[in-house]
């Protein structure tokens, strides 16, 4: 059975649970060690899984996660002296990236590392010399990496590629809904209805982190006098907004509904809004822009659908499918000017294209699983030829 080290910024990030019940699906035995953003220590199991906790961090505060790796380095023997010799280190982010190569030191030269990152940090884009160092560390970090999973073609185009980070082969692993089970949810039975006496509902789900999204929301919603509401559900990066919790209150067709579990919650949760909100503002322009995002899959696969801005990654996945509604300018006016003529037929229309389409464009299975272990296997007993992949 293949043992994987995998070690994650955040061990209550969802899609850190995701990853490990795709590793375990597919056979392969995984330990699990990482940060926590909260102060209190790791939960006690994450899918059965004892965590090993690396202690705490803090979102937004890259300094202190710095001093939190480095104190981590030091005592990771220790934190590690019970785990028997993996035969994969996977890092997820580049701090992990930094102490899987630390680990690997720790146990065997010849163990592979495997990059996964799912997001491109700002400070490593710009121009000035903080952004050139955090390049050249990352070149540094990555230069043995035997591989590099990432989940959207436009992380490699733009900037892996672009700036020449890592040279290793590519594993697209999109960010899909898991369905394991024999017998998926049917998404025809969680129609949403569509009265012309209720409002339409929009669904934003997720990591809450964008103010800008929050704001337009707000402008459109009051803008359209209750013909639409917005639900909020997930995590809020309360770091980005002076006041997630006053401003979501004072908003007369918004609410936040919190926490959710992920894939369990999903089919009701998008059964009871008819659009999902797959834009971010977040770092425009640049990592935003490029991200497909785990909203766009669950949506879409539970027929919510999808408002994404054109120019975007998302927008392109959406437009060569003919499928979603697609801004051209991000303001609450020109959301109204797409929604405004909404009606049952319009929306019925919109909705059976997303559920036309092939099931395994949102879902990943367990023969996607599987095929995750295997080559993952492969990496631990062979060389792997340098090309772009697609499992899930």
């Amino acid at each position: 059975m293949l043992h994987v080290l995998y070690l994650v910024h955040d061990l209550s990030d969802p899609a850190v649970r995701r990853r490990v019940i795709m590793l375990q699906a597919g056979g392969a035995k995984v330990t699990l060690a990482g940060f926590r953003r909260t102060a209190h220590p790791a939960a006690a199991t994450v899918d059965g899984l004892s965590p090993i906790d690396l202690g705490q961090t803090e979102d937004g505060k890259f300094a202190q996660r710095l001093l939190a790796i480095g104190k981590a380095a030091l005592s990771l023997r220790s934190r590690l002296n019970r785990v028997s010799r993996p035969d994969v280190i996977i890092g997820r982010n580049l701090e992990m990236l930094a102490l899987a190569k630390r680990a690997r030191s720790l146990f065997s030269d010849d163990i592979p590392v495997i990059y996964e990152c799912l997001d491109i940090h700002r400070l490593l884009l710009g121009e000035g010399g903080a952004s050139k160092a955090m390049r050249s560390a990352e070149r540094a970090l990555g230069r043995d990496a035997v591989l590099l999973m990432t989940s959207s073609p436009a992380f490699v185009r733009d900037y892996f590629h672009r700036f020449g980070q890592i040279d290793a082969p590519v594993l697209l692993l999109h960010n899909k809904v898991l369905e394991l089970a024999d017998r998926p949810v049917d998404s025809e039975s969680h129609e949403p209805a569509a009265p012309p006496d209720e409002p339409w509902t929009i669904g934003w789900f997720g990591a809450l982190r964008c103010r800008k999204s929050l704001e337009l929301l707000a402008a459109f919603t009051r803008r359209m006098e209750g013909r639409f509401e917005v639900v909020l559900r997930g995590r809020p990066a309360y770091s980005e907004f002076a006041d997630f919790d006053g401003f979501v209150s004072a908003e007369p067709h918004i609410r936040f509904e919190g926490a959710y579990r992920n894939p369990e919650d999903l089919a009701r949760i998008y059964g009871e809004v008819h659009f999902s909100w797959a834009i971010d503002f977040f770092e425009e322009g640049l990592n935003s822009s490029w991200l497909l995002p785990n909203r766009l899959y669950e949506g879409c696969r539970y027929g919510a659908v999808p408002i994404a801005m054109r120019q975007t990654e998302t927008g392109r996945f959406l437009a060569d499918r003919h499928m979603g509604v697609l801004l051209d300018e991000a303001s609450a006016p020109a959301l109204a000017a797409r929604l405004a003529d909404m009606d049952a037929d319009k929306y019925a229309t919109a909705r059976r294209k997303i559920l036309a389409e092939d099931r395994g464009t949102w879902t990943c299975d367990l023969r996607d699983c599987r095929a995750l272990v295997d080559r993952l296997k492969a990496l631990a007993g062979s060389s792997v030829p340098e090309t772009v992949l697609q499992v899930a």
